[in-house]
């Protein structure tokens, strides 16, 4: 008896061993989630990311750390996209999120790897807690699109900035000319100028001009316009580096520390790889009760290049954006 009853110790022992094990990684992965293209948002007391994903991947936190998925925002592809994006599966890209006048706003990026046919949608609602009755995402389909062939840009990461005068304006952009910034009409649903005078706002000036996600923040006096260069998505071998410039004017022009034009090739290196993280990029900028925060996706060397959430303080010094 004394055997047996040793040996059924030993067996909960491990039983309890392995599902304290099972519950640690369960944990971690809610800590250390997999994301692409990061925004946050906060309502009430919790926090929503939205990111790169099928109908738009969604999490939720009350404490910035453990994420729990919530249902896509969209759970077929909304048909004016199959229609404007041929091979376009449900994979929507670099969401944008914002409120304004007792809406979400959500815009996100229609397209296919490689391929400036693509398409800017926006999306609104009244909540984001998907438990209450009032919850439902209401498409409003393309707000712009670039076109193979005729447009030298691309349709693809999208952000909501307003002038100080609350006029609301588009930056988007990857590739190709490069960023670009398009005035909108005051309900946020329809561009307000013609395409073929929209500026140029940050361009890498080279062949391949690898430059893409603007995310226009507004601190002081300053529009500060975070970019990512070099290359994503490409796991172990990803270069993607966050970059700024400033501009005392929303439309700008941006210019580095050094006075370079952003549009001219400048922007101050933010963050980049590490031992740690092979590449970092497409961020957004929030600030949740008084601290600036950088929210955006590393490639990650203890997880073979896969391609994880991150949330870094965002301090400042000689009005500069710093990551410690």
């Amino acid at each position: 008896m004394k055997a047996k009853s040793i040996k059924s110790s030993c067996y909960l022992f491990f039983c309890c061993i392995f599902l304290f094990s099972i519950h640690a990684y369960a944990q971690e992965l809610k800590m250390n989630i997999p994301v692409h293209d990061p925004v946050m948002i906060k309502q009430d007391s919790i926090y929503y990311i939205y990111c790169t994903g099928n109908g738009i991947a969604v999490w939720s936190s009350a404490d910035k750390q453990h994420w729990k998925a919530e249902p896509a925002v969209f759970s077929s592809a909304p048909q004016w996209a199959v229609t404007a994006v041929p091979g376009f599966k449900n994979i929507i890209w670099a969401p944008d999120i914002s409120w304004h006048d007792e809406r979400y706003y959500l815009y996100y990026s229609i397209s296919t790897f490689g391929k400036n046919n693509s398409c800017i949608g926006v999306a609104t609602n009244t909540t984001l807690n998907t438990n209450d009755p009032a919850y439902s995402w209401v498409d409003h389909g393309q707000v712009i699109g670039s076109v193979p062939g005729k447009t030298n840009w691309n349709a693809i990461d999208p952000n909501l900035i307003a002038d100080r005068d609350g006029t609301p304006y588009l930056t988007f952009g990857s590739f190709w000319e490069g960023l670009k910034m398009v005035r909108l009409t005051r309900d946020r649903l329809h561009i307000d100028q013609p395409v073929n005078t929209m500026e140029t706002i940050a361009s890498r000036q080279t062949r391949e001009n690898a430059i893409e996600a603007p995310f226009v923040f507004r601190k002081g006096e300053y529009f500060y316009l975070f970019a990512s260069i070099d290359y994503c998505c490409k796991g172990e071998q990803s270069t993607y580096k966050i970059i700024v410039g400033r501009s005392k004017e929303l439309p700008g022009p941006y210019v580095d520390s050094k006075g370079v034009a952003m549009k001219s090739g400048g922007g101050d290196i933010v963050l980049e790889g590490d031992q740690n993280w092979y590449g970092a990029g497409h961020n957004a900028v929030v600030n949740f009760d008084g601290q600036d925060y950088l929210i955006f996706h590393g490639y990650s060397a203890a997880d073979k290049g896969r391609a994880k959430l991150r949330i870094e303080n965002l301090n400042w010094k000689n009005g500069w954006p710093v990551i410690q």
